[in-house]
């Protein structure tokens, strides 16, 4: 099966071809560096992440390019707020999202341009507008004439007419016609600016990544990408400023993401339901929030919860326990290793697992179907592992790491995980992890002594602070309830 995307603009999934064979370039806005990442800029980045590994390791050479805003009315906002210079508030946003997504465990784009290091290529392209008619100054702002562009709206399927009809009473007057959008901006007082012909300035938000995607990916390339709430305006005028300065389609593919809910509810600062990124890590580990995140297809909305990030956690979990297992088992070197119906089962499942994973991704990236199929696999890992020989568990180690490349998730090394799992978790008890685990030593000294009354205090003693003992064939284990 090829891969099918599902593009914006013609509203279908379609085949996947490239513009050059064997090379795939994609453009992804990146953030406006004002204030920390909140949980939909974790969404939107990790699934372009995804999207990033699948495409690399179907073979493609990608380049992947993924901007910085950093001059913006928000930034000149913040930093007249704060006292300080416009870029002391931009870089040290960078700088914060780059921790954020490290933590999410994204890879490096293969370009990460500012749009303040672009003003020249912006300045360019705002002029050949002009020259073109497609754009006119107005003081000292430089404005794109949407009429004139035949195909405006395309993108979200918008009626111009309809638009125009239920805009505000009170426009701006320079403008020739309500919609029209900012190619540059003229400076107020006060405000950081850049020298052009039209007067110092800066430039619109729209036109820095028509200019950018431009540079390091030629006038037409093959996948441009972010949330839905980016199909209008920006996306939509970045199509019509750029097709009407080279008169050549912009894009091939346009993906969006969907929304990030809260509880059912849309996210929003006005209704209180509004989470940075850092603030939901203080909570939950990174991998499981990544977990969540590729738990649904990218382009659903997603519910944020409690509920939901503690379901993550906990398949997540499972997944590293049968991986822990096979480490276990392997160390020990595999004791009564038998065929049976156990290992034939798992023998069929591993057999067809990166066709089924390969089957998912390529439709449009079914990452909820992809993690379907691996807890399909583990649940046979878990019936066959008492048996399960050496070559076999060694393939299913090499199967999902595999599969964890692409998806960033259960790519640690298991009891690493786990061990990091039950101190975040203990750590909201009023118990140490050195004081569960030496009341466990206690308690087995106890049982071998056969103490059972020791024995069974302790274990009620450790379920009074939450702690859950789990005694099998290996050992005893324990679990923060």
């Amino acid at each position: 099966m090829a891969l099918r995307v599902y593009n914006t603009l013609s509203g279908s999934k379609e085949e996947f071809v490239p513009i050059t064979p064997g090379k795939v370039g994609m453009y992804v806005c990146g953030v406006t560096v004002y204030d920390n990442c909140h949980i939909g800029h974790a969404r939107a980045n990790v699934v372009f992440d995804m999207i990033f590994r699948y495409l690399k390791a179907s073979g493609y050479d990608v380049t992947y390019v993924r901007n910085y805003t950093d001059i913006d009315d928000k930034i000149i906002n913040r930093a007249n707020r704060d006292g300080v210079a416009y870029n002391e508030i931009s870089e040290r946003f960078i700088k914060e999202f780059d921790i954020d997504m490290a933590r999410l465990m994204l890879q490096l784009p293969t370009h990460q341009p500012k749009a303040t290091e672009h003003i020249g290529e912006i300045i360019a392209l705002v002029e050949k507008l002009i020259e073109k008619g497609y754009a006119y100054q107005s003081d000292s702002d430089v404005f794109f004439r949407v009429d004139k562009f035949a195909t405006y709206l395309k993108l979200s399927k918008r009626n111009l007419e309809d638009m125009q009809a239920g805009a505000r009473i009170d426009v701006d007057e320079r403008k020739e016609h309500p919609m029209d959008f900012a190619l540059w901006k003229g400076a107020k007082p006060g405000e950081p600016y850049w020298e052009s012909p039209w007067g110092n300035g800066r430039p619109g938000w729209h036109i820095e990544c028509s200019a950018m995607s431009m540079k390091y990916l030629g006038e037409t390339f093959d996948i441009h990408g972010g949330g839905k709430d980016l199909i209008f305006p920006h996306h939509e005028n970045e199509i019509a400023q750029t097709e009407a300065a080279t008169g050549k389609p912009f894009v091939k593919y346009w993906l969006h993401n969907g929304f990030v809910n809260i509880n059912a509810e849309k996210m929003s600062k006005s209704l209180g339901n509004f989470f940075t990124i850092k603030e939901v890590l203080d909570r939950y580990d990174a991998e499981v929030l990544r977990f969540f995140l590729l738990s649904a297809h990218y382009r659903s909305p997603i519910d944020f919860s409690d509920q939901n990030l503690n379901e993550a956690d906990q398949g997540i979990e499972r997944i590293y326990k049968a991986l822990a297992g096979i480490d276990e088992r392997l160390a020990a070197g595999c004791p009564g290793a038998a065929a049976g119906e156990e290992t034939a089962e798992l023998e069929e499942k591993l057999g067809t697992l990166a066709a089924r994973f390969a089957e998912a991704m390529d439709d449009d990236f079914n990452t909820a179907l992809a993690l379907g199929h691996l807890f399909d696999l583990v649940r046979s890992v878990n019936k066959a592992l008492p048996m399960a020989g050496k070559e076999l568990l060694e393939r299913v180690k090499a199967e999902v790491a595999g599969i964890a490349k692409v998806l960033g998730v259960c790519d640690t090394v298991p009891a690493e995980f786990l061990k990091r799992m039950q101190e975040r978790k203990s750590s909201a008890l009023d118990i140490s992890v050195a004081e569960i685990e030496s009341l466990i030593e206690e308690r087995a000294a106890a049982r071998k002594a056969k103490d059972f009354k020791r024995s069974d205090e302790i274990r009620d003693l450790l379920l009074s602070k939450n702690i859950q003992i789990l005694d099998s064939a290996q050992g005893t284990t324990w679990k923060a309830k």
